[in-house]
């Protein structure tokens, strides 16, 4: 099979979603499949000028003179080839393809709903509620998609107003290297070295950007709510960029700064090593597409703090311990992070035969996502919509792992 994949040019910056379609690429690769993928080069991107200059230069590479170039490309391609957009917020350029055999992956659609208006803890300006809404009407003219969680999957069917003829969810397959570590008290210990922190009585870990969906300042009001109620002196790792002034002003309102320490733009070895030494690895993320880190955390053998949301659920399976989602009503977030609290502390309670039996459920609940058995679920959907076929065929996509 002949597939052309599509994916946000490196200019940008879009470490995950660039993550994700060299994923996708490498894996049809190894199936055998005749790869391509097209990204838009940063010609008129690389002009020298200031920031708001260059991002308008970046819109021109991608929807004019990228479009031209795919016109072109798409000629000299089989008849039979398939033409994947790896993310769905690529769908402004889903007409150049919506006539030959494609596949739509979906990942989450809160930027879409932000610009409806429908999510009051993200505004958008008049600019990005236009771009939304552009991107939309892009991938509203396909017709196969992938979904990456079931949550996800409902949310496409709201916005398209129907059931489109292709529409399959295959969760996300963990890519990176997680298991429980062989020592824990080793894996603290070289933490400890590396970081500087005093962490012999262990620590609370988040790993996340500062989109508002991550809710770092949720993690931060959680943490100090917990500090004032309980004796525990736990410390706070906080893995992702550096803070917004969002988050800085929330550090700088706890009276327990001094505990929380944000570690910035670790590299994936910190990342696994942070997860594998953790007490509790605390995701109350207000919405998501899928939510990575609660699997990573689970399969390294970490006890799991999450939303009680879809997909924050979906993903957790009944491993883990859920709070209330933060409410948008900034009056009501002092009660829910005191609740949260309680919740947490109930989690560093637990007897080692209660922490070991939720961790076994969460090495059990992370098989679902083995990377080999989503690639092939994958692939299943990508030569069905190839021939043509993807409606007629049965694809017994959702059947269990067994432990």
């Amino acid at each position: 099979m002949n597939i052309v994949f599509f994916s946000h040019p490196v200019f940008l910056g879009s470490i995950s979603t660039q993550r994700y379609a060299k994923w996708l690429v490498d894996g049809m690769r190894e199936r055998g499949h005749q790869v391509q993928l097209w990204i838009p080069e940063p010609q008129c991107f690389n002009i020298p000028g200031p920031a708001n200059f260059k991002k308008w230069m970046g819109y021109i590479d991608q929807y004019i003179l990228f479009p031209r170039q795919v016109k072109k490309l798409i000629k000299k391609q089989p008849k039979d080839t398939l033409y994947v957009l790896t993310d769905h917020s690529l769908g402004i350029w889903a007409p150049l393809i919506r006539d030959y055999n494609h596949i739509v992956h979906c990942h989450d659609f809160l930027a879409q709903f932000s610009a409806m208006g429908l999510i009051p803890e993200n505004r958008n300006s008049w600019s990005g509620r236009k771009y939304q809404e552009m991107i939309r009407k892009g991938f509203l003219s396909a017709k196969n998609f992938i979904s990456i969680s079931e949550k996800t999957r409902d949310d496409l069917h709201i916005l398209l107003g129907h059931r489109p003829a292709v529409s399959e969810m295959v969760y996300n397959g963990l890519v990176q290297s997680c298991k429980p570590s062989e020592s824990p008290a080793e894996a603290l210990s070289s933490l400890a070295a590396e970081t500087g922190i005093e962490l012999k009585n262990g620590y609370l870990l988040h790993v996340g950007g500062n989109q508002w969906n991550k809710n770092r300042k949720g993690v931060i009001e959680i943490y100090s709510k917990w500090r004032v109620k309980f004796t525990n002196q736990k410390p706070l790792l906080m893995i992702g960029p550096e803070p917004d002034d969002v988050i800085k002003k929330a550090h700088a309102s706890s009276a327990y700064r001094d505990d929380i320490h944000f570690l910035v733009n670790k590299a994936d070895s910190f990342v696994m090593l942070a997860y594998q030494a953790a007490s509790a690895f605390l995701f109350p993320s207000i919405a998501e597409g899928f939510g990575w880190p609660i699997a990573e955390a689970m399969s390294s053998g970490t006890p799991v703090l999450t939303t009680d949301e879809a997909p924050m659920t979906e993903v957790a399976g009944g491993a883990a311990l859920f709070i209330d989602r933060r409410p948008s009503d900034e009056r009501k977030a002092e009660a829910w992070a005191t609740d949260a609290a309680k919740v947490l502390e109930k989690l560093l309670s637990y007897s080692p035969e209660e922490r070991s039996g939720l961790i076994a459920k969460g090495l059990k609940n992370v098989k679902r996502f083995d990377s080999n058995i989503t690639i092939e679920k994958i692939e299943k959907i990508y030569l069905a919509a190839a021939g043509n076929a993807a409606k007629h065929v049965s694809l017994n996509l959702n059947s269990d792992v067994s432990a």
